[in-house]
Parts: C-alpha cells; structure tokens; sequence
C-alpha cells in the first residue's frame, strides 16, 4: 500500500515509519510540520529508501494536505499528529486547540474530498486512521477497573480534552459522510527516540548528568506501559485489519507507579552506567518529589482484549524488557539526545528546557 503517515517525525509516528520500511514492503509518505518535538534525525536509518518521502506542511493547511493527496495517491491515511505533552497544554492550551481540533478537522475534509475522487475498488478499500490516547477517558478510582472501547470519556486536561474531541470529529465524520475510519487509544508509550522532555528519558538523562530526578506528588500515580515498537505492530494491524467504524484500545499489560518505574530506571543505570556524577552513590539519591500537577489523573489502565480477539496483537515486551531495552538505547545515543536538548536536530540553537522538567 501507499501509506500518509501524518506527525511521522515524533515519537510514536517515527517508530511506526520506521516499522513500516523495514518489515513490509508498503510506500510511506511522511507529512510533518516540525514542530519541536519533530525530530528527522530519528528517522535517518531509513530516509534513504526509494520507499519513503517526507513532506514538511502543516495538517491545519487544508490545501497543502489535499496537494498532497492528489500527487501520491494513498490508500491509507495514518494520523498521528498532534500537540501530545499534558503541561505544555497546562500553560498554553492554544496550540493543542489548534493542531489537534482544527487540524483534525482540516485534514478529515483534505481527506474526504481525496475519498470522494477514487473509484471503485479503491474508495472501499481506502482508510483513515485515527491515533488517539487513553487519556481522553480520564481516570480510574477501583484496582481492577480498565478503559474499554466503550469506556465513557472523561478528559481531564487540555490535551486529553482535545485529543476527545478530534476522536469525535473522526467519529461524526464516519457517521455522517461514510468516511471509511479506524480508531486507536493507546495507553503510555516508552522506547528509543522518545523526546527528552517525557518520563523516561527525562530521569535517565538528569540521573546521567546528576541533576534531581523530580516526581509529581507521591508518585503514586500508575500508567500503562507500551513499548514504541509493540505499538507500531498494532498500529499496522488496525489500519491493514481492522473494522471501519470500530475503535481498538492498546496497551503493554504493565502498570507501574511512577515512583517504581523512576526506581527501576535508577537500578538499570547503576548497573548499566558506565560512571555516575561524582558524589552520587546510588541514582536513587537524586529522587526529588515535587508538586503535584494540575487535575493530575491518578491512574490509566487499558483492557486490551478486543484487539487481541479480533486482530491477533499481543505485544511482545514486558515492562523489565523494554525499560532495559530503553535504558541501553539511551546510553547508547547520547549524540541524539544532546542534539535534541541543545536544539541542534533543528538546524539551531532552542535553549531546550522541559516544563515543570517532567511528564507522565
């Protein structure tokens, strides 16, 4: 197939390009508009491929997305972009109404007059992606609760918030146009090439350079782990098996505590570090806690049932294997991350600085 994969250079959408070069044999085209959290250098392994182009545009440009689409002819659209990081939209929700509400919207008309001009087979065939997160359904009060596809929805954020209503957009226009949609809630992503300013890479980057390793509240709070490449599997299953119409929740099966997932973080780099700061015994001694965030929700977990009943998926990483995973990546690629925190990997310098220096 030829694939749009739209936020291609962030996080999970570079994982899923990358996936999709080297383990199929689909063409992908990668629109990003670059904002900070876009890195191309996350995508060098493959940007040489015959098989793969990147596009600079912004979604919210109805025109440049439709220009798009009429030159490469995609059977596929896999919309990931998006403003994604809960404390930026705490300070500047503007950005995250913008991308995620109107882009959104933007890009369903961009595709559905893309849609409208295919003949059939192909207008059957065609599907539009939407990748969305378990944060628009809130938060869980009881243990052994789980989000499920009918989980009311409950965002309690500007992100979240946003991200629930762009799931409702996709939604009306499947309902009302025919729009051939899937869709997708995944719970926390964690891997290689994830942007310094999240959770994970945060603590192992400031426990390298002995800064505090600061954690929200009582850190008692408790996330789902999927790991970036478990996700990228799915991700291709849903669009490629999928049933328009329906949506699929995603999860690794691994919730933690903040608070043990930083300690486990600390007890990898004590063994895996090559050195520590001076004075630091233990990485754990760097533990700082800090105030909680704003309408902070207490805990995400993800029933993961019907994508593996329906579609087969599973994800091949527990949470041991995939933080250590992560873990060796980082001390592996250190050229990446300071490329990222000096603002390099954008042609200038940013003055990078995470807000409240912490995400989860």
């Amino acid at each position: 197939m030829r694939i749009l994969v739209t936020g291609g250079a962030g996080f999970i959408g570079s994982a899923l390009i990358r996936h999709l070069i080297k383990n199929t044999g689909h063409e992908v085209l990668n629109l990003d508009k670059l904002t900070y959290a876009g890195n191309l250098e996350s995508l060098q392994s493959i940007a040489t491929d015959t098989r793969y182009e990147f596009v600079q545009a912004d979604i919210v440009v109805q025109a440049a997305v439709s220009a798009t689409l009429q030159r490469f002819q995609p059977q596929a659209i896999m919309h990931l972009a998006a403003e994604s990081h809960v404390d930026r939209s705490i300070d500047g929700p503007s950005n995250f109404i913008q991308t995620n509400i109107v882009g959104t919207y933007s890009l369903l008309e961009a595709a559905r007059a893309y849609w409208m001009t295919l003949e059939e087979p192909a207008k059957r065939a065609f599907r539009f992606h939407h990748v969305s997160t378990d944060e628009v359904y809130g938060d869980l009060h009881g243990i052994d609760e789980r989000f499920s596809e009918s989980t009311p929805y409950a965002p309690s954020s500007p992100y979240s918030a946003s991200k629930a209503a762009s799931d409702h957009l996709v939604r009306a226009w499947h309902r009302t146009y025919g729009l051939p949609v899937v869709l997708s809630n995944c719970s926390n992503n964690y891997g290689p090439f994830h942007f310094p300013e999240k959770l994970i890479p945060l603590v192992i980057l400031n426990a390298l350079a002995g800064k505090p390793l600061p954690v929200y509240g009582d850190g008692l709070q408790v996330r789902d782990w999927l790991f970036v490449e478990d996700h990228a599997r799915a991700l291709l299953d849903v669009v490629t098996k999928g049933v328009v119409g329906e949506t699929y929740n995603i999860g690794g099966h691994n919730e933690q505590k903040n608070i043990d997932v930083v300690r486990s973080i600390c007890s990898l780099l004590d063994e895996l570090a090559p050195e520590r700061p001076a004075g630091i015994a233990r990485f754990a001694d760097l533990i700082t806690f800090v105030e909680d965030r704003p309408g902070h929700d207490r805990r995400y977990a993800i029933d993961a049932s019907k994508i593996e009943r329906e579609l087969g998926w599973v994800p091949e990483e527990t949470f041991e294997t995939g933080l250590r995973k992560t873990v060796q990546w980082y001390l592996d690629n250190l050229d990446w991350c300071k490329h990222v925190q000096d603002g390099s990997y954008q042609g200038q310098r940013l003055g990078f600085t995470a807000p409240r220096d912490l995400m989860a």
